[in-house]
């Protein structure tokens, strides 16, 4: 096996075999760094899984949500191996110097960000969204249109059931460069129906049944606020009554609230014999219209017949 190595050895050119050489000399004398940088990667392993199993539980025991704890473990993590490797590679070649190691990696860092703009975007969102916390897991959210329950937050989209039960995946991005209406920052929410009395009725009196109907739903919050009731406008068969109230925040809460609401408003007003009037239209005519009496003529035919 040797002299079949030996022979092709002395079949190669001089100059390739002065090269393979070079190499070899080469490899040899880098050899103890590469082992010290193969063992300082090991020890920064060990580092990490150390710091792994630490921190979390520290950072929960302050009150951290779960996704913003798995950000910082990541953030944290990455550092360390940027840091180790390039120390690991300076510890391995000498001649490359720790700024020529940055510069060469803040020019892919670069091109990398022009290539996965988008990416980075929802990345650098999703982390501000974790560290101010505007919304949290379980909130009712509405943005750009979509309205849901959220059910989690990553590191680069938001998960948003929709009370229709589909789920909406949306980019970060769009939750932090646009408007979000938190429904449920507060436990309690103000909501609104409009009821209608007729002109004939005492104004104070519907008012008043009305505010007492609203007070005795037990879904109606009026230790936070009282009811709220203003005669809005003179419609067309109606004069009508804003009726407001504070309820839970949750979309169902609210729905459930207005069907109590309007039932016992109702309930109030016919017990009182106050009258909830339907749409009149009184019609007016240039000219007299003829009446049409051959119904009468036919009766009075068939009378004498």
């Amino acid at each position: 096996m040797l002299d079949s190595l030996s022979s092709v050895w002395g079949t190669l050119p001089d100059p390739l075999r002065n090269q393979l050489e070079g190499y070899a000399i080469g490899f040899w004398s880098v050899l103890p760094q590469l082992i010290l940088s193969i063992v300082f990667l090991c020890f920064l392993w060990a580092i990490i899984r150390i710091v792994q199993a630490v921190v979390p539980g520290a950072l929960r025991r302050a009150h951290m949500r779960r996704s913003l704890v798995d950000v910082i473990m990541m953030l944290i993590v990455v550092g360390m191996w940027l840091f180790g490797v390039l120390i690991a590679v300076t510890i391995a070649f000498p001649t490359i110097t720790p700024g020529k190691a940055l510069t060469a990696l803040g020019v892919g860092g670069v091109a990398i960000g022009f290539a996965f703009k988008d990416v980075f975007e929802n990345f650098l969102a999703g982390i501000l969204l974790l560290i101010r916390e505007p919304f949290a897991v379980e909130d009712y959210i509405e943005c750009e249109g979509f309205e849901g329950q959220v059910e989690e937050i990553t590191i680069r989209d938001t998960h948003v059931r929709q009370t229709d039960g589909q789920l909406v995946v949306a980019p970060n991005a769009m939750f932090f460069k646009n408007p979000v209406t938190i429904r449920t920052a507060r436990d309690v929410r103000r909501t609104t129906v409009i009821c209608g009395v007729a002109y004939g009725e005492d104004v104070d009196a519907a008012r008043e049944v009305i505010a007492n109907a609203v007070r005795g739903v037990d879904a109606v919050r009026d230790d936070v606020r009282d009811v709220e009731i203003f005669a809005q406008e003179f419609a067309d068969s109606a004069i009508n009554f804003e009726v407001t109230w504070w309820t839970g925040s949750r979309p169902i809460d609210i729905r459930s609230s207005r069907d109590k609401v309007v039932a016992a408003v109702k309930r109030a007003l016919d017990d009182a014999g106050i009258e909830i009037p339907f749409p009149y239209r009184t019609l007016t005519f240039n000219e007299p219209l003829p009446i049409d009496d051959r119904r009468d003529s036919t009766e009075d035919t068939g009378t004498g017949g």
